[in-house]
This record gives structure tokens, sequence and C-alpha cells, in this order.
């Protein structure tokens, strides 16, 4: 069993390597965007309150993810446990998925930190061709997480949960070096 947090700045690979992750470890595999969609979609009680946020431009708050976090969690299907792809995004939601999973009785065993440096990711980025993937808009967004993202990899390094990869090489490559790290550290 394993539970993990999937970490690294945009473009770096985490939600790739977590599908595939998953995949090979028969692990669930939670992205808290495609959580958000589904609950939407879904017209849950949270969905339908999260798409108000939506709908305005604004950012869902914390506490309503938390809250389709914790469903989420707790389906029968995370029972081998878990990778949350997307979340936390800083400090406090770190320390409220933390209470959380006290709540639920788990616990995160590795926030997985994909390595890959800015010039990488800004090619990565850009090749994938997308309207919103500038080199301006990548730099900004490298910056928003280096202020806010990037603190989350003392937080789980300060409690022994930190998984250091480098992930500056093709996804196969990433893959094994991970699960390897992954085998190792268990």
């Amino acid at each position: 069993m394993a539970r993990l947090i999937f970490l690294g700045p945009p473009g770096a690979g985490k939600g790739t390597q977590a599908v595939v992750v998953a995949e090979q470890l028969q692990l669930a595999h939670i992205s808290t965007g495609e959580l958000l969609r589904a609950a939407v979609t879904a017209q849950t009680p949270l969905g339908i309150e999260a798409k108000g946020y939506m709908d305005r431009g604004e950012l869902v708050p914390d506490s309503l993810v938390l809250g389709l976090v914790r469903d989420r969690l707790q389906q029968p299907d995370t029972a081998n446990g878990w990778i949350l792809d997307g979340f936390p995004r800083n400090r406090s939601q770190a320390e409220a998925l933390n209470l959380l999973l006290t709540e639920i009785n788990q616990q995160v065993d590795r926030a997985v930190n994909l390595d890959v440096p800015d010039p990488v990711i800004i090619e990565r980025m850009l090749a994938r061709g997308r309207a919103d993937d500038t080199e301006s808009v990548i730099r900004r967004r490298l910056e928003v997480y280096r202020e806010q993202t990037a603190p989350l990899i003392d937080f789980f390094r300060d409690r022994q949960q930190l998984l250091a990869i480098d992930g500056n090489s093709e996804v196969a490559a990433v893959t094994d070096r991970l699960v390897s790290a992954l085998q190792v550290a268990a």
C-alpha cells in the first residue's frame, strides 16, 4: 500500500507519472481538477457550490476541495493506496490535508518531488503547443510555483516523507526511477 502526493513544477510530468505509476502499482489516481469537474457534472452538493465559484472565475475554497478529497479517499478503490495529483498546492492545504488524513486514519507515505530544470520545463511546455503556454506565461507559472508550492518540499522533507526524483528524462525512465525508489522506500 502506498499513499503518495506528487509535487513538482508545472510541466514536470506529475500528471503523466501519476497516471502511469497508479496503474503500475494499482493505486487510485486522484486529480483534484478531475474531482471538481466530476462533482460539478454530477451536481453533488459540493459540486453545485464549487460551480458557483468556478462560474465567477474564482478559486474554489480549500474547504470545498478538502471535502471532495475526503469523500474520494474513502472510496473502496483507495484501499490499496492512492496518488494525489494537484493537491496540496501550498502549506496551508498540506496542513489541512494532514488533519483530514488523521481524521480518517490515513497518512501520506511519500511526497514525490519531480525535479526538472526550468529550461527543460519551458521547452516541454512550449512543445505542447497550447495557446496559453507562451514563454512569459510559463515563466509566471514557475514563479507562482516557487512562491506557493515549492515550500511543500521542505514541509514534507521535515516530516521525512519526501522522495526526490530526477524528472529530467523520458517518461519511461522517470517512471522506472520512481517505482524503484518507492520500492526501496517502502
